[in-house]
């Protein structure tokens, strides 16, 4: 017997859920060492200094530091740091061309007390000793000549030139750091736009697992594979717990320093438009002419609208060079072409490109740092990262433009930059055809900017300081609790662990429930969400407060009833380069077992593999034609079973039996008796025999009609012939090659649907239901009432079933997880009364206007009521 009273525990049990939503709270570790302000270099400005000291005792940080703000100097100072407190191998890792800058910075301002030697290398062969700080470019490392093992700290300076490597190569390098123990990220531009350029940095630096990441702060699109949006409500956590990790900073007051000496120049854009080229306008698919050449088709559209105006545009390059011939000019074009042009049209041009020797390339560019060179013409993805020519040069000229906004606006700030002391002009030259392209090049831009200032409030709002930043997100835990009572429904808007608390023991005659599938989907911006965890272990430890109250008010020998579904593990999150499954469901049985249910067994709910294939795109036709072994099978629902315990364990009945009434039959003579297995049922009048085996294990045979031909199945059309398959499949001995023999007479005929899955074959087993209609939900009403749709409705056929066959009328229905209210409303329809409790407050408003109308659809009296009525009075 506890020691405590009821109350107490209740109390205790709360206490510890608490504790446990408050844990949940994740920003980024500290996994450095303090380093005190008088130790950092009094050299550097004190931003930077700032900068250095939060960055060490992180461990793992990025630097998101404008243009100008001295990301060479603080990434020196770091290794130079680390160098005293934690020996070994420190390595810089650079763009092309910029290994000069760093040579310059650690000649200029680390020397005496205070010296770092920066040595360049290309191989492991080059490592001699501890000593320095060892630069490399990333091609030495993409190509395994440098092993970043080796190191005990590497800075990846100028880190977003990685997206020009591309995607596959790009989340290919950076798990080659994960034995790093400090590691930092160095850039002025992530991208905005691509908020997965971000997660790959965390994933880099180790701060949360990429996968892990998309999902607590991404929503998926239902419809189509990897088209992610940041969750509105999700919006503040996520820029905080970037913030733990990553300092963005635009210039010193950010931090609470002085802007003296700060003031970016003025910046001119100009555009010049000329003429497309039209008689290449080429065809649209059907053979129809254009006007003008679409460049909204695609990269190879536009590449061909670049070769065929390449002679405008080098034209305009010289004339606009003409006009100023004392300024320095850089030029920034994409085609090797366009640069061959731009020389011959523009004597005394200088060039820099791929193929061109290290050396020289390097040199070139260091020269037109120096102003030793005039003008120079190279590719954004060659000179466009970490290259300071603010000098000698104010003027850019871009010969074209590109979908690339990261390649672009690093190549502007290359003359843009703090100590630039001219207005600096940018010339951006396009064609008629590419206003597209260039409206939306400037539309990045603007959220470039806005994003740039997001980040700013947060730095001035918190400066460097996590624990502002938690307590901040702290307020999310909790609600206030709401309930809104009928005659035949309880719901509530409260957390479903302290809503189940609140309920008396043995009280409810059955729980029907759709648990969240772990952190596939957070529902609310409260850590009390159960989607708000970090991985299937974080999950059902919450579920750990649940399950025991679940069993606690369910009666004693009743059924638990929980759906749920297994997750795919995508290959390029956990490297085994194919889709996976993680068996949630069985994850859940266990879970049940653990807390004192006995399991009773599972429904098996089929699904549309063609539409889960458009979900996923991990059974895709193509892959499988390539090799079988890659695809697996469509992923089903499952209805798990659970039973508590009844109170005499020597008797098989629940403490309150489900009963079924057995119908009344007729005997030799016509007349109305009770039951007998000998006598006739009369349909209708109770739960038969045949019921019972449709229920337990039913298997429908063949009427006698015989089998249409797949031409004459085909030719019924995809609307008709889904139904008529699926019931000739069940009437049938399936035939797996007549099966496959119809989907391609449809396919000939062009009918076989590519968004649905037409040809479903029937399941003679009562354990798999393959009739559920998918798109039966609360969600259809939600769409029609033009308000928000549930993410994961549960559909009403499962729900009818299991209240039918596991519940006596009149009797409690709950569900903790009610979302929309479909359970509730259902078990009302079914005579029941429904409870339970929903989080999401947009849910439970229009959960209650379900269970309101529904509550008033079945206390609506009817004509035969009224007769019943009238004749109860008269007797």
């Amino acid at each position: 017997m506890s020691a405590f009273s009821p109350q107490e525990q209740k109390h205790l049990k709360e206490a510890a859920y608490s504790e446990f939503l408050r844990a949940k709270i994740k920003l980024a570790q500290r996994k450095g060492f303090d380093v005190p302000l008088a130790d950092i270099h009094p050299g550097l400005k004190p931003h930077t200094r700032d900068i250095v000291r939060w960055a060490l005792a992180g461990g793992q940080r990025a630097i998101f530091a404008s243009f100008g703000l001295h990301k060479t100097s603080t990434n020196l100072e770091v290794m130079r740091q680390i160098g005293i407190h934690r020996p070994g191998l420190r390595l810089i890792v650079l763009p092309l061309g910029v290994r000069q800058e760093f040579i310059r910075e650690a000649a200029k301002r680390f020397t005496g007390e205070y010296e770092v030697q920066v040595r360049f290398i290309r191989t492991d062969a080059e490592i001699d000793g501890q000593d320095v700080v060892y630069l490399t470019n990333y091609e030495s490392v993409r190509e395994g000549k440098i092993d970043v093992r080796k190191f005990r700290a590497v800075g990846l300076d100028e880190a977003s030139v990685l997206r020009s490597y591309g995607s596959k190569t790009y989340q290919e390098f950076l798990p080659l750091f994960e034995q790093v123990e400090f590691k930092f990220v160095y850039t002025a531009t992530p991208s905005p736009n691509r908020f997965k350029e971000l997660i790959h940095y965390a994933g880099f630096l180790g701060v949360m697992d990429t996968g892990q990441a998309l999902t607590r702060f991404f929503q998926r699109d239902s419809e189509k594979a990897g088209n992610l949006t940041l969750y509105p409500h999700k919006e503040q956590e996520f820029w905080l717990w970037v913030a733990s990790w990553a300092v963005f900073i635009q210039r010193p007051s950010d931090l609470g320093h002085s802007d003296e000496g700060y003031d970016l120049p003025a910046l001119d854009v100009r555009f010049h438009e000329v003429p497309s080229n039209y008689s290449t306008a080429g065809a649209e698919k059907n053979g129809q002419g254009l006007l003008i050449p679409n460049v909204a088709m695609g990269l190879s559209a536009a590449a061909g609208e670049k070769r065929d105006s390449m002679t405008a545009r080098v034209a305009k390059v010289a004339e606009i060079m003409a006009a100023d011939p004392d300024d320095h000019f850089l030029i920034w074009h994409d085609l090797e072409d366009e640069r061959h042009a731009i020389q011959a049209a523009v004597p005394g041009v200088v060039s820099v490109w791929g193929t061109q020797d290290l050396d020289q390339r390097e040199q070139r560019i260091a020269d037109f740092s120096d102003g030793k060179i005039k003008d120079l013409s190279t590719k954004p993805i060659i000179a466009g990262s970490g290259c300071n020519f603010q000098v000698h040069c104010h003027r850019e000229i871009f010969a074209g433009i590109g979908f690339k906004f990261n390649d672009f606006i690093q190549a502007v700030h290359r003359v843009q930059r703090f100590q630039q002391r001219h207005p600096v002009r940018i010339d951006i030259i396009h064609t008629e055809v590419e206003r597209k392209v260039l409206a939306d090049l400037m539309e990045k831009w603007r959220r470039h900017d806005e994003m740039q200032e997001t980040m700013g409030k947060i730095i001035r709002n918190y400066g460097l300081d996590q624990l502002s930043m938690q307590d901040s997100l702290a307020r999310t835990i909790g609600v206030e609790r709401a309930v809104v009572a009928g005659e035949r429904f309880s719901v509530a808007n409260n957390d479903c662990v302290l809503e189940a608390m609140q309920q008396p023991t043995n009280s409810v005659g059955m729980i029907i429930t759709s648990v969240p599938f772990a952190n596939h989907y957070e529902y609310t911006p409260s850590y009390n969400d159960f989607g708000h965890t970090q991985d299937n272990d974080h999950f059902w430890a919450q579920m750990d407060f649940l399950t025991p109250e679940l069993l606690r008010i369910l009666q004693p020998g009743r059924i638990y009833a929980c759906h749920v579904k297994d997750r795919i593990n995508f290959g390029n999150v956990t490297g085994a380069g194919i889709p996976t499954v993680s068996p949630f469901h069985a994850e859940a049985i266990f879970h049940g077992i653990k807390h004192g249910f006995d399991y009773m067994g599972m429904i098996t709910v089929v699904t549309d593999v063609v539409r889960e294939n458009n979900q996923t795109y991990r059974l895709g036709y193509s892959e499988v034609c390539k090799d079988g072994t890659k695809m697996g099978v469509g992923s089903p629902e499952y209805i798990l079973l659970f039973h508590k315990p009844q109170t005499d364990r020597s008797r098989g009945y629940a403490d309150v039996p489900v009963t079924k009434a057995k119908p009344m039959c007729l005997d030799d003579a016509g007349t109305r008796i009770p039951f007998d297995r000998k006598a006739a049922p009369i349909p209708g009048t109770g739960y038969s025999v045949a019921r019972w085996q449709v229920d337990a294990h039913a298997f429908w045979r063949s009427s006698g009609d015989r089998l249409l031909g797949a031409a004459e199945l085909a030719s019924f059309g995809p609307g008709k012939l889904a139904k008529l398959f699926t019931s000739m499949s069940l009437d049938n001995v399936y035939n797996y090659e007549y099966h496959v023999e119809v989907g391609e007479a449809l396919l000939a005929g062009k009918a076989l649907p590519a968004d649905y899955l037409s040809l479903a074959p029937g399941s003679a087993d009562p354990a798999v239901w393959h009739d559920i209609v998918r798109m039966r939900t609360l969600n259809g009403e939600q769409s029609a009432r033009a308000v928000e749709k549930h993410v994961c409705p549960f559909q009403i056929d499962i729900v009818d079933r299991l209240i039918g066959r596991y519940s006596n009328p009149g009797e409690v229905i709950y569900d903790p997880f009610c979302g929309l209210g479909t359970v509730p409303v259902r078990a009302m329809k079914l005579g029941r009364r429904g409870a339970g409790s929903e989080l999401n407050p947009a849910y439970f408003t229009d959960q209650v206007h379900y269970c309101q109308a529904m509550e008033r659809e079945v206390s609506m009296p009817t004509l035969f009521d009224f007769e019943a009525l009238d004749a109860e009075r008269e007797s």
